[in-house]
């Protein structure tokens, strides 16, 4: 199957294009490389550097001609969406009505799109399920949820068939701890070099963490499953901020030594994702627990940080 994958480069992205070519499929990377990362990209898979709201994209998929396409590319930093809402807007509403005009052009049969629990809001119950109500508390979340409006509607009027994909808080290996990367990667940057990680509250905010590897299985589970669905892809497990930290000052052998600061404001106390659905109609379920994917994280981090030393 010919699949193109826009933001290629990035850190779910790069695990889902491994997943595809280890699978025999033909990959294509569209990233303009403002946040992907070039060494992570797969040298089997064809390399574009093309930002979507560029007029190449056009050509690239009128040369390509994709079957399905994952759209990936995003701006994905809560804080960049609050201080530069018109770039926020720019990329992850009209980039996401741009890639899907070249889908319309070029006769695309599926699109496959990278949603956020940021969509949700502060939870009403939990688990949130897909019915609970959108308010997100974000320029990032509306940016997010408003292509999924545009997405079912060009799937009404051109018949392009679609699967949204909800993520809760993806961690897992390539994760950036300078950027939006993530707690989990921050906590791993600050233990690996022997620095204090900061806990914002009393530590017990919870999460529902998933595993980058499962995020990427979805995403291929969704190539032939979940037709003009929309699907939560979590862990449907909370994790407060003092287990998480506990589990990782283990697995990399660092004291357990948070330093706790004010809360901020606007923070969800808790949230957990009901993945149920997804296990349903995508045929997909997380393989991997909090501690199994922990442990694969931070032993990949342990040998790279003492390799640079």
């Amino acid at each position: 199957m010919k699949v193109l994958i826009t933001g290629g480069a990035g850190f779910v992205s790069s695990h889902i294009v491994d997943e595809l070519i280890s699978l025999g499929h033909q990959v294509y990377i569209v990233d303009n490389l403002s946040t992907g990362v070039a060494k992570h990209l797969n040298p089997t898979a064809s390399f574009y550097n093309v930002n979507i709201l560029d007029d190449k994209l056009f050509d690239i998929f009128s040369k390509i001609k994709p079957e399905v396409v994952i759209h990936q590319a995003a701006q994905i930093d809560v804080q960049t969406s609050i201080h530069k809402p018109v770039l926020d807007a720019e990329v992850n509403i009209v980039g996401t009505i741009r890639v899907l005009e070249a889908c319309r052009i070029c006769g695309v049969k599926k699109i496959i799109y990278a949603s956020s629990a940021a969509v949700y809001g502060t939870p009403l119950y939990l688990p949130i399920d897909e019915k609970h109500p959108i308010k997100p508390l974000s320029f990032y979340g509306i940016s997010k949820h408003t292509p999924e409006h545009y997405i079912e509607v060009y799937s009404n009027l051109y018949d392009l068939d679609f699967t949204i994909l909800r993520y809760a808080n993806v961690y897992g290996i390539r994760q950036d701890p300078k950027g939006e990367g993530g707690v989990v990667s921050i906590f791993i940057d600050k233990l690996l070099t022997g620095q204090q990680p900061y806990v914002f509250g009393d530590g017990e905010q919870t999460r529902d963490f998933v595993y980058v590897k499962d995020v990427a299985t979805a995403n291929i589970a969704a190539l032939k499953q979940g037709s003009r669905g929309i699907y939560n892809v979590s862990s449907n497990q909370q994790t407060s901020i003092n287990e998480l930290l506990r589990l990782m000052s283990e697995y990399c052998e660092r004291p357990y030594a948070p330093v706790y600061q004010h809360s901020r404001p606007g923070d969800i106390v808790h949230s957990c994702l009901d993945n149920r659905e997804a296990i349903k109609n995508l045929g997909w379920k997380p393989q991997y627990s909090i501690q199994t994917g922990l442990q694969e994280t931070c032993d990949y981090y342990k040998a790279k940080y003492l390799n640079n030393n």
